[in-house]
């Protein structure tokens, strides 16, 4: 380098032949040595080759868990230089703002792009579903309401019968009553059904696997540092936008809840490329899914601020207050795209937004805590019976055959859903007409009351006798409720995509207003009991049976996804009444503690574990005193770990380590007598540095040392030039002694989410723990199947 700067000057006239030969010769040396010439303003000087960026060294490979500490630091150096140099021009302060920008911009297109998918698959959707009963003649892509808004033959009792829309009976053999008329639109209904169901699943197989399920547990994997190539792909973002059109539609027991989810990282995953920092690192990037997690329940529920809640009670591995604002924001940008295109055409953002007028009594708290015990028991059967299910899917011949398996589930459900009306519509439309509080002008038989005591002026109407098709309804509710229970079991899971928002609500729902029905006639009956004198006097509105199907539903939901905060809130944004949020709390938190008495863990914990993908699960108490050393490879039946050493191995011998083992990577150890603790390096970054020096720096050969070392020692007279990794070194690995308690490195594989960590005795390497031999660990205390946690 001295010599470079000594004899070559920077000259205002061109180089002459003395100088250029000079330039040559160290040229030469240079890349026989392992360094790169530069110039810099005029000035040559040499560079270790491995200081320039090697193209791959930093990166992951598939199903790898990523470096959270890592990728921290270098997110920390990037802005530190952006900062510093912010000082120096005006391009840089421009770049630097940019930059502080650049997140709140992507937050915006993760808003509209995501509020704009789930506006356009709601109005598909709906168009489906009705396309299943009939068609519109103005216009086929009219749904059944839209057809017959313009009508001027509509009455207020029948407003959805119109001369625009014809069944299919009507169409084909001319009649709208009688049992051919029937049987007609019932195979009509099964057949397409049974198309889109075939479309959906045939298209999941075929394009993108991985837009099948829920994508919930997925999710929270990938956001706890896990990578799966692809799972937000751009094919998966739009074969999972089309099939779960496809999957709604058919009618099966599903919601579009959580895949909105999924669609929404999709789209905050494509939309991170567009942006350098997100792009290149992949800690910032799980800052961002986080925020598109609460997007999309923003968008499923019309709920942003419930959203925000979700992802940080539900999903979220590392939320910090950044991420908070952000998240707020781009769910606010969301919620308001979805407004603006207004899908159901109700100017709100969900099917099923009700407001109630009646407050709660007191004494009410009961069945809405027997709401929230049902609840739970139902959550905890619903996930051992679904596991079990999906288990056996696994395990057995049904998974080999998984479109067979989609159209019997399908054919089943069309079957038995068509002669119930409550089963038949969509589920979404279930729970709008079980919210309902019913007035005097409802046409639906839940609200048939005896209304000859009740005066049209009436603001309030009071609790009536209940008509014969109430008890009628009550009874194909009760039908309804144990056919929902028990379809949605087999459904969840299979390769279409299926939230489980939806169904866990209406069997809620149904419960609920049946219980309020009870209580409604109860009270009307028997107003003169204790528990209802002096509240409940005659003539007077005390139960609303539409607020016990909201109470039942959220009690439901919770019971199945152990979600508590977010779930209240997002019911208060659906009903947006302050009143109801103690009854909510109630029910929530009664089916949460009823459902962890049974089993502690979430439908979403279950399929995680099911999976086995590689999940820290921060919930989970580590109550047993083993110690690091009890865990730490390699145990005393093991052979030696493997180890590089920083001066004395070969190309070859580095080489031949990567071929014989599988680890991710080696700690760099001063000798392997003394076994000191140098550094740690991954087995990718070896692997790409070692080609990348064969292609850039001649003369390295299977021969040739390799360092860690700061300096380089001369080598032999006629000796391969060295290969110096330093630059590839994580020179700070995280360790612990021998005898540190095992809570305490679970505790600390958490919160710093760390891939693995050495354990030292006196400074000696005595062996490693990775993530997985925590998780293998967890497992064999809770007596599971260690070997279970094996994603492939």
């Amino acid at each position: 380098g001295v010599v470079s700067q000594t004899l070559i000057k920077p000259s205002p006239g061109p180089m002459d032949n003395l100088h250029l030969k000079i330039y040559i010769y160290i040229y030469i040396i240079s890349r026989r040595l392992g360094f790169s010439l530069i110039c810099v303003n005029g000035v040559p000087k040499l560079m270790d080759l491995l200081d320039e960026p090697v193209p791959g060294v930093g990166t992951y490979e598939d199903f790898n868990t990523i470096d959270w500490v890592r990728e921290k630091s270098k997110d920390r150096d990037r802005h530190r230089e952006i900062t510093s140099k912010s000082k120096e021009s005006t391009w840089a302060l421009v770049n630097s703002v940019c930059d502080a920008f650049s997140g709140w911009l992507l937050m915006l297109l993760i808003g509209l792009m995501s509020g704009a998918l789930a506006g356009g698959i709601d109005i598909s959707a709906h168009w489906m579903t009705d396309l299943k009963e009939g068609v519109c003649l103005n216009g086929f892509w009219f749904n059944h309401e839209h057809c017959c808004w313009t009508s001027n033959e509509t009455t207020f009792q029948e407003r959805d019968k119109c001369p625009q829309w014809k069944s299919w009976a009507e169409l084909i053999i001319g009649a709208t009553e009688g049992p051919f008329a029937y049987i007609m639109n019932y195979l009509m209904y099964v057949c397409w059904a049974l198309l889109f169901s075939f479309l959906a699943v045939t298209l999941v197989r075929a394009f993108a696997p991985y837009a099948c399920g829920s994508g919930i547990p997925e999710i929270k994997t990938i956001l706890s540092g896990f990578i799966i190539r692809g799972y937000l792909g751009k094919w998966t973002l739009v074969i999972k936008t089309i099939t779960l059109v496809l999957a709604v539609s058919s009618g099966l027991s599903l919601g579009k809840e959580g895949p909105l989810v999924h669609v929404a990282c999709c789209c905050g995953n494509i939309l991170c490329h567009l942006f350098t920092k997100y792009r290149k690192n992949e800690a910032k990037r799980r800052e961002v899914l986080s925020a598109a997690a609460a997007v999309g329940v923003s968008v499923a529920f019309g709920a942003p601020i419930g959203g925000v809640l979700f992802s940080l009670e539900e999903v979220s591995y590392y939320f910090p207050l950044k991420t908070l604002w952000r998240s707020f924001f781009a769910a606010l940008v969301a919620a308001f795209t979805l407004r603006s295109i207004n899908p159901f055409g109700n100017s709100r953002l969900v099917l099923f937004y009700v407001e109630f007028h009646t407050p709660w009594h007191l004494l009410e708290l009961i069945p809405f805590i027997l709401l929230g015990i049902f609840g739970g028991i139902w959550g905890a059967f619903f996930i051992r019976a679904n596991i079990a299910w999906c288990r056996r899917r696994k395990t057995t011949w049904l998974g080999h055959y998984p479109v067979l398996e989609v159209l019997v589930v399908t054919a089943v459900t069309a079957v038995v859903a068509f002669p119930n009306s409550y089963t038949r519509t969509s589920t979404s439309e279930l729970i709008s007409e079980l919210f309902n509080d019913c007035g005097l002008l409802d046409s639906s038989k839940l609200c048939n009351y005896d209304n000859a005591n009740v005066t049209k002026s009436s603001n309030e109407l009071p609790d009536r006798p209940a008509g014969n098709d109430v008890y009628t309804a009550m009874w194909q509710l009760s039908l309804a409720l144990v056919f929902k229970m028990l379809i949605t079991v087999v459904t969840f899971g299979m390769k279409v995509p299926s939230g489980l928002f939806i169904p866990s609500m209406a069997v809620g729902a149904i419960a609920g207003r049946l219980l309020g029905i009870g209580m409604e006639q109860l009270a009307y009956y028997h107003h003169d009991w204790a528990i209802f004198r002096g509240w409940c006097s005659p003539g007077a509105d005390c139960i609303t049976p539409g607020l016990y199907a909201m109470v039942g539903a959220a009690a439901c939901l919770g019971g199945v996804t152990r979600m508590t905060v977010s779930l209240v809130v997002i019911m208060f944004e659906l009903t947006g009444g302050l009143e109801y949020i103690v009854p909510l709390m109630a029910a929530a938190m009664t089916s949460k503690w009823v459902a962890d008495a049974i089993g502690r863990e979430g439908i979403y914990e279950a399929h995680i574990r099911l999976n086995g993908y590689p999940f820290l699960e921060a919930k989970e108490e580590f109550s047993h005193k083993t110690l690091a050393m009890d865990v730490m490879r390699p145990r005393r039946s093991d052979l030696p770990l493997s180890v590089v050493t920083q001066d004395g191995m070969t190309v070859e011998d580095v080489e031949t380590m990567i071929t014989d083992t599988t680890y991710s990577g080696f700690p760099v150890v001063v000798s392997h007598e003394s076994q000191r603790l140098v550094g740690f390096v991954l087995r990718r970054d070896l692997t790409i540095s070692i080609d990348n020096a064969r292609q850039r720096q001649d003369g390295i050969v299977s021969t040739s040392r390799v360092f860690f070392t700061e300096y380089t020692p001369p080598q032999p007279p006629n000796s391969p030039p060295p290969l110096k990794l330093r630059g590839i070194m994580d020179l700070s690995p995280f360790t612990v002694t021998d005898h540190t308690a095992m809570d305490i490195v679970v505790d600390i594989f958490r919160k710093l989410g760390l891939r693995q960590c050495l354990i030292t005795h006196n400074g000696r390497l005595l062996g490693i723990i990775t993530k997985k031999d925590i998780l293998k660990h967890v497992a064999q205390i809770a007596n599971r199947d260690p070997d279970s946690i094996l994603f492939n």
